[in-house]
């Protein structure tokens, strides 16, 4: 079972992660591309060490850019290693997905080939998943479309937390070896395109032959490209269009001349195009597909004149990032929801209920805009309290943030807040100790369902810990909690079957109630001690009883 640190880890590293793969679109230049993906390995996910080799167009790869040491840096940088040579290497090992992994026990036989490689001294490991000093971690680079054209290979070493990578680590450095290859064959196109670009400024007698090169880049580029109107009554109207992006958006590019990109956008990114700029603007949205289905890509914009005084053009590369996107989605996925359960973690818990509480409590709001009513009637000014604030407001006009406030008392006063159900499982111990974990965690399994299915769309229901769960609901009142309680109560003890048996387990529940100048904690351990206290005076009942 992981620690409750771990999610916040792997949110930290999934932030820097994405940094490092946002930062490979800010490139100028080829060369910086190199450097910025190499950079990229280093600052972003775990390794001290980074080269980044580069196939060169006689097919053997060259040590185009290094990160982490001044020493090797200058030592291999610009060294090159034989195309049979690499492709020995790439053959050898373990498969990790599209990663290939060396270990020192294998790779021996490579000290004297001629790649380019450096070594590091250190002890032996003392445990199987430690890093080894001459264990060797390649990702190699291919090109997008169906040909997997190699691009390059990047190789790491040193993981900073001297362990091999788990299945998560790797699955980063294989998302970021995709995005790095797609941002070095941007940089080549790009590059291609401006040097075209200054021969139509600086070369008019090369005009056509400059037209004929952009057409080709245009037409054949591995990701979309479009060109749009700029200016006029029909400013973003799309004139032409290649053949990746009508093949990714499933339409015709006749059809896609009818179009712009704000009509093809999702609704929800509307205001991310229109506050991407036109020279160099870049944006990350949905397109709307044929079938009615949105794909995630990446806009870049830049400003294309026809001639030096004629009309100007807005020339859109758009890179699908469907692939990353999900990824990202499945990372953060993981590392805020509970592995076994699938139900939201401590650390989302508490970062929902964290987004309900502010620092200052409602009555001391209530007390600010009595103050002000009193401020405005001394001014002789008629102005209604709804006019100049949202009721539901901190301190001031238009904050609309809403207050949490707990009922008064046991009793039933009308008041709706957000209740916070503690449950504790009753005799799970002995099922985990009797039959086995295997058994104890599908009843925390069949528990959480029902749990989710007792509750309201819109509810919460997390796993706190071990066997211990918590519900967020709000708008309740303080009969409205009770019955919830007594409703999972009753879900929970019916018996569970689990490999041909029925298992039955109670539970005891603690009623909170969040109120803005509460902590998350103090919220959690409110409830958690109104559940200690039932299952207490339950089992007074019980001995009583007995």
């Amino acid at each position: 079972m992981e620690t409750e640190s771990e999610p916040y880890v792997r949110l930290a590293t999934l932030r820097q992660l994405h940094q490092a793969v946002a930062d490979l679109n800010t490139a100028r230049s080829l060369a910086d591309t190199l450097q910025t993906v190499a950079d990229g390995i280093v600052a972003g996910l775990g390794y001290e060490l980074a080269c980044v080799n580069l196939v060169r167009p006689d097919g053997d790869l060259v040590v185009a850019a290094f990160a982490g040491s001044a020493a090797a840096e200058a030592l291999i940088t610009g060294r090159v290693g034989s195309r049979p040579s690499w492709e020995r290497r790439l053959s050898m090992g373990e498969a990790w997905g599209e990663l290939r992994f060396i270990p020192h026990t294998e790779g021996w036989v490579l000290i004297e080939d001629d790649v380019p490689q450096w070594h590091t001294e250190g002890p032996d490991p003392r445990f199987e998943d430690e890093w080894h000093p001459q264990d060797r971690l390649y990702a190699p680079m291919y090109a997008s479309g169906g040909g997997r054209e190699l691009l390059g290979v990047i190789s790491v070493d040193r993981p900073r937390n001297g362990r091999r990578p788990g299945a998560w680590g790797q699955e980063a450095l294989q998302m970021y070896a995709s995005q790095a290859a797609i941002a070095i064959s941007n940089a080549r196109l790009r590059a291609n395109m401006q040097r075209a670009l200054v021969r139509l400024e600086r070369e008019q007698q090369a005009l056509r032959a400059s037209e004929e090169s952009f057409r080709q880049a245009f037409e054949y580029a591995p990701s979309g490209m479009a060109i749009a109107e700029m200016g006029g009554d029909q400013h973003g109207r799309l004139l032409r269009t290649n053949d990746a992006l009508c093949r990714l958006l499933g339409r015709p590019a006749s059809a896609m001349r009818r179009y712009s990109f704000a009509d093809l956008v999702h609704p929800e990114d509307v205001g991310t195009l229109l506050r991407t700029s036109a020279e160099g603007g870049r944006a990350e949205l949905r397109l709307g597909r044929r079938d009615g289905t949105y794909v995630w890509v990446s806009l870049r914009n830049s400003v294309v004149a026809d001639t030096a005084d004629g009309p100007r053009f807005l020339l859109t590369h758009v890179e699908d990032i469907e692939e990353r996107k999900r990824h990202e989605l499945a990372l953060a996925h993981r590392a805020s929801h509970d592995s076994l359960t699938g139900l939201p973690n401590s650390a989302e818990l508490r970062a929902r209920l964290s987004s309900r509480l502010c620092e200052r409590p409602y009555a001391e709001r209530e007390s600010a805009i009595e103050a002000l009513d009193a401020a405005y009637a001394g001014d002789g000014e008629h102005i209604f309290r709804s006019e100049r604030f949202d009721t539901d407001s901190v301190g001031g006009p238009y904050n609309h943030h809403v207050h949490s406030v707990a009922p008064d008392g046991e009793t039933d006063d009308g008041t709706k807040g957000l209740a916070v159900l503690f449950c504790d499982l009753d005799g799970f111990k002995s099922i985990n100790d009797r039959f086995g974990h295997q058994t104890g965690d599908a009843v925390l399994v069949e528990v959480a369902r029902r749990l989710t299915t007792g509750v309201r769309d819109g509810d919460t229901v997390a796993r706190l810990g071990g066997d211990e769960f918590v519900v967020l609901a709000d708008g309740l009142g303080s009969a409205d909690a009770a019955d919830l309680a007594v409703r999972l109560r009753n879900a929970i003890i019916l018996p569970i079957r689990v490999g041909g048996r029925g298992v039955r387990v109670g539970a005891s529940f603690g009623i909170g109630w969040a109120s803005c100048g509460m902590s998350v904690e103090e919220v959690l351990q409110s409830a958690d001690q109104r559940m200690y206290i039932e299952k207490r005076s339950r089992a007074k009942v019980h001995r009583r009883a007995g």
